[in-house]
């Protein structure tokens, strides 16, 4: 590590903003120097300047990026804004980190994708849970070969409960114009990557996309997706923003083990465990000679290296790939991945039909067009301070 420090900017010092600036306070980024900050609500910048003694605010992102205080910038507002800032930081011949999700439409991201190809500087995405050992040892796990190809997945990720309050707290939050969506925007962008990160990308998607089921909301509070994989695989994806308690519990079946991660609620703490067989379930059922007979097999509860760095350790590998060329936790045109399958799910739930992928991404932006024109929903806001938890476990 040399001395050098990566000059960052921060475009949007709300919640997750903020805490960029705590982590910078606290000493965590030691290769990163905040010079400057940009947000449309000027109050914060009174925390900026506390936390960040002599950062530079800005009213506006396109002053940051002209202002030449900056190398890199972090993009933390809203959704709809991730693409184009990030084609205006590159193009000003910036480095760019988003938050997620990387859009709110496949096709924004393109244009994003596109920016970063015609562009030298690095193109990032804030998946900081690609960052916890619990999900990186699952993907090991699946990807390592030993178990043999994958035949199901089940992700049950139900522990977002959120109160009327929370989506009162924001204008643009949980709107089809301002947010873009709900509990697949808001919430599931960290596991929608990680299912595919771990599992590999769907080749269909059937999915039921409650909207405002158990809230006073226009988008989606509930969520359940069927996938089918190239190889003949499925899984299943629910969430919701309405259950407690809710449960984490990701089950992968392979031909010749079970792998099963899961919160325990009781210990407070994630387990994984592999139910790994002697004999291939494939194998198996062709040679076994009893038509009730079971495979032989033991659980085995897997340790990790219990390194968890999240966002800090997403900030601190972007800027050692920008001094270094060190690997990122997460590029950016990764980010397309679990969005396409939320896009996916959302078309197929309105459509109430398979959708493909690739999928016709025109006629998804003219139909959240259309959601967005004919919105009837008439918006009430209660300000309050509040801790976005979707990034944690």
């Amino acid at each position: 590590m040399s001395d050098k420090k990566v000059k960052l900017g921060i475009i949007g010092i709300g919640n997750q903003g903020g805490n960029y600036l705590k982590s910078y306070a606290n000493g965590n980024l030691p290769e990163i120097e905040i010079t400057c900050v940009a947000d449309i609500d000027e109050r914060r910048f009174e925390n900026a300047r506390e936390k960040v003694p002599g950062v530079v605010c800005f009213k506006t992102a396109d002053e940051l990026i002209a202002s030449g205080l900056c190398e890199a910038v972090v993009i933390a507002t809203p959704h709809y804004y991730h693409p184009p800032m990030v084609i205006d930081a590159l193009k000003g011949g910036l480095h760019a980190l988003s938050e997620k999700p990387a859009g709110v439409y496949t096709k924004q991201v393109r244009e994003a994708i596109a920016a970063s190809e015609n562009s030298d500087k690095t193109y990032a995405m804030m998946f900081n849970q690609r960052t916890n050992c619990i999900y990186r040892k699952v993907r090991e796990l699946v990807q390592c070969g030993e178990y043999g190809e994958m035949r199901r997945v089940s992700w049950i990720i139900t522990d977002w409960f959120r109160t009327q309050a929370y989506y009162d707290s924001g204008s643009w939050r949980a709107t089809w114009a301002g947010e873009g969506g709900g509990v697949m925007l808001n919430q599931c962008p960290h596991q929608l990557d990680l299912w595919q990160w771990i599992c590999g990308m769907p080749n269909k998607v059937r999915a039921v996309c409650h909207e405002g089921k158990w809230h006073n909301i226009e988008v989606e509070d509930d969520v359940t997706i069927y996938v089918e994989y190239p190889n003949g695989a499925t899984g299943t994806f629910i969430t919701s923003t309405g259950d407690f308690p809710g449960a984490n519990r990701l089950e992968i079946t392979m031909d010749k083990a079970k792998i099963l991660c899961e919160y325990d609620l009781i210990e407070k703490r994630f387990v994984i465990k592999v139910f790994e067989l002697e004999k291939g379930l494939t194998e198996f059922s062709e040679t076994a000679e009893g038509g009730f007979d079971k495979p032989v097999g033991k659980w085995t509860e897997i340790e990790t290296d219990g390194k968890n760095n999240q966002h800090e350790g997403v900030l601190n590998a972007f800027a050692a790939h920008i001094l270094r060329g060190e690997p990122l936790v997460a590029e950016g045109p990764e980010g397309i991945n679990g969005l396409t399958i939320s896009n996916a799910a959302f078309l197929s739930s309105w459509l109430k039909k398979d959708i493909e992928i690739p999928f016709d991404e025109d006629l998804y932006y003219e139909m959240l067009q259309e959601k967005i024109k004919n919105s009837k929903f008439e918006k009430v806001v209660r300000e309050q301070t509040q801790q976005d938890m979707s990034s944690t476990f």
